[in-house]
């Protein structure tokens, strides 16, 4: 899998450690930086991997702030960016199964390696369930585009 990966100075350290990981695993990395502990502005990596996932240049995305909360946010501003700040690997196979998020974040100031590595491992591995998600998702989408989604109850 194409794997986009970027991190904040917060970030950093984890990034650090999560992508030797990944690499291991077969994924190809597309690291958007930073690339030292030194502070830059989370917005800046979190849209350079969101583009790359939007525009299909990328599968999946994993970013690391220092809480998961900016980067996330700044990743859902990009179209057909489906971003989740998972907590744990429950939290990031649901994300993927129902919501089919494409790009996870992480809190790099509450989370180390040990305790990122399965909620990354489960975030990749897990599939779209599709069925009535597809139509959910497909509602996300509309509403991206400014469309009114279509309420079918």
């Amino acid at each position: 899998m194409r794997i986009a990966i970027g991190s904040d100075h917060a970030g950093w350290e984890l990034k650090e450690a999560v992508a030797p990981s990944l690499e291991a695993a077969g994924h190809e990395l597309i690291d958007v930086g930073t690339d030292s502990p030194e502070s830059v502005d989370y917005p800046d990596p979190a849209a350079a991997a969101a583009r790359l996932v939007g525009a299909g240049e990328a599968e999946r995305a994993v970013l690391v702030c220092g809480s998961g909360v900016g980067v996330a946010i700044v990743a859902n501003k990009v179209e057909g960016v489906r971003a989740v700040n998972a907590h744990d690997a429950e939290e990031a196979e649901m994300s993927r199964r129902h919501n089919d998020a494409n790009v996870l974040t992480l809190a790099g100031r509450r989370l180390d390696a040990d305790a990122a590595s399965p909620i990354v491992a489960s975030f990749l591995a897990t599939e779209f369930e599709g069925g009535r998600h597809a139509r959910r998702v497909a509602k996300i989408a509309a509403v991206e585009t400014g469309a009114q989604p279509h309420d079918n109850r």
